[in-house]
């Protein structure tokens, strides 16, 4: 596991125990107010984040969560948050919560939490009318003005350093520190690490190949789009292991965007691109094939195109989640290897 790139400073004294409902409808039960006189003590908490620090004083007994995968993380630990951001990508069945939550609120035997349709954008009032103690952001998109508006709601946990660039294990530390759950955190983030280290072992032809996660526009096969080294997506599948090609590195350098394109006619600066990973269907793969600069990608000649289905739960996945992680994992590995096949 990459070390972590945290700025979090908490001292925390965090219970063995889980809270098994925080903040959802009344349902609190005697563990859970056992659990809560131990997790006291970890307060007042401090966050650094990149609009600077976030104290804490109480442990939060409402939790709110805005932007992708937040609430997943108080999930993971017990805790049903107030409100949530609605899924607006994946959803297989258009409630507007991801499988893999939907799998965890029933094992909590817990209601869905109030949904944010943050379609256009934040929605303060809704997210004020679940009347939280904390907001959990630390992978989101924050700009300075929306993090001040929330923080007029209740203290914010926003993201470390780049927008959309938080890990999956930064995130976990960040918000479970937030939640006076700091070493459930930790240990939550071993065990995921344990479980992802073990599926890229059992998919070893993935090792030290170069890929890219790449967007191709259908009706625009003229710019390559992929995601830089900054993004969640890439650094997940580099971080245990396969290699980072050198159009990426090189459009990485120096940049705090997650999402860079070049023109087509740089087909010839991917010839070290062993897979690409993109959204769609085969007819793109075939399209790229048939186009006559893209096809100069020997990885788009040989038909090494890891297909995601479009707005589908495992196109979600591809960007790591602490309970998507579990959900399916070995089925996104699986793709990913069946295109190097």
């Amino acid at each position: 596991m990459r070390p972590s790139r945290l700025l979090t400073t908490a001292a925390v004294a965090a219970s063995a125990l889980v809270l098994a409902a925080c903040g959802a409808d009344d349902t609190s039960s005697d563990t859970g107010a056992d659990a809560s006189a131990s997790t006291d003590a970890a307060f007042p908490v401090t966050i650094e984040h990149v609009f600077g620090e976030t104290v804490i004083e109480e442990k939060p007994e409402r939790v709110a969560s805005i932007a992708w995968m937040n609430h997943e993380v108080p999930l993971a630990l017990g805790v049903v948050p107030v409100g949530m951001s609605k899924a607006a990508w994946g959803d297989d069945d258009e409630d507007g919560v991801l499988p893999w939550v939907e799998e965890r609120l029933e094992e909590l035997d817990a209601e869905t939490p109030v949904l944010f349709d943050e379609t256009e954008g934040i929605d303060f009032e809704a997210v004020a009318d679940t009347a939280p103690d904390v907001i959990l952001a630390s992978y989101s998109g924050l700009t300075q003005e929306e993090y001040d508006t929330l923080s007029k709601i209740a203290p914010v946990v926003a993201y470390p350093e780049v927008a959309w660039g938080t890990t999956y294990q930064d995130m976990i530390l960040m918000n479970s520190a937030a939640l006076g759950l700091a070493d459930e955190g930790e240990q939550l983030v071993e065990e995921l690490d344990t479980t992802v280290t073990e599926a890229f072992a059992d998919h070893e032809e993935l090792a030290g190949k170069n890929v890219v996660f790449s967007y191709l526009d259908p009706n625009d096969l003229s710019q390559i789009g992929f995601y830089t080294t900054l993004d969640t997506r890439p650094g997940f599948l580099t971080e245990y292991g396969m290699g980072t090609p050198e159009v990426v590195e090189e459009s990485s350098a120096g940049t705090d965007e997650f999402y860079t394109t070049v023109s087509a006619e740089r087909a010839d600066s991917f010839d070290d691109v062993d897979l690409i990973v993109t959204y769609g269907d085969q007819s793109l793969a075939r399209a790229a094939q048939d186009d006559p600069l893209l096809s100069r990608i020997p990885a788009v000649e040989d038909g090494a195109i890891a297909m995601l289905p479009d707005a589908t739960p495992l196109a979600a996945a591809a960007n790591p989640t602490p309970l998507s992680i579990t959900y399916n994992l070995d089925e996104y590995l699986d793709l990913l290897a069946a295109a190097l096949a």
